[in-house]
């Protein structure tokens, strides 16, 4: 069974701002090209980046990176089944991290995928505390 991730906002923002760590995203996109990996995004963790965009940048560079986003090798996960929803809201509930981010995490965890990150802020304590695979990108 080929390796299994979940990309969180800034691991892509990281990637799209060629930022350090961006190479481990632009190895895992090789790879997902090639068939060798699965990689995810949930639609909200997107809606993070895009609107993150369009509120320093406008929207016609928000539309480009959406753009930008959707011609990846990643398949966009637009809906949650109820097993995903309440341990997302655990982990919120737990954790206290951004809705987003807790979609991510319960996706995760229930799949058995890995969460690729840089948020060590919000995500050292899940790291430590819950049975979920990290790949750090920094």
């Amino acid at each position: 069974m080929k390796n299994r991730y979940i990309l969180d906002a800034c691991t892509l923002i990281a990637y799209i701002n060629d930022e350090d760590g961006a190479s481990v995203l632009d190895d895992l996109l090789i790879k997902a090209s090639d068939g060798d990996v699965s990689l995810s995004m949930s639609i909200v963790n997107i809606l993070e980046v895009y609107y993150g965009v369009y509120r320093d940048f406008g929207n016609i560079k928000a539309d480009e990176v959406l753009d930008e986003i959707l011609s990846l090798p990643l398949n966009i996960l637009n809906e949650i089944d109820i097993t995903t929803l309440k341990e997302a809201g655990r982990i919120k509930a737990t954790y206290k991290v951004s809705i987003a981010d807790s979609i991510a995490l319960g996706i995760a965890s229930i799949s058995k995928m890995s969460i690729v990150t840089a948020d060590h802020h919000e995500m050292d304590l899940i790291d430590k505390k819950e049975p979920i695979e990290f790949l750090w990108i920094r």
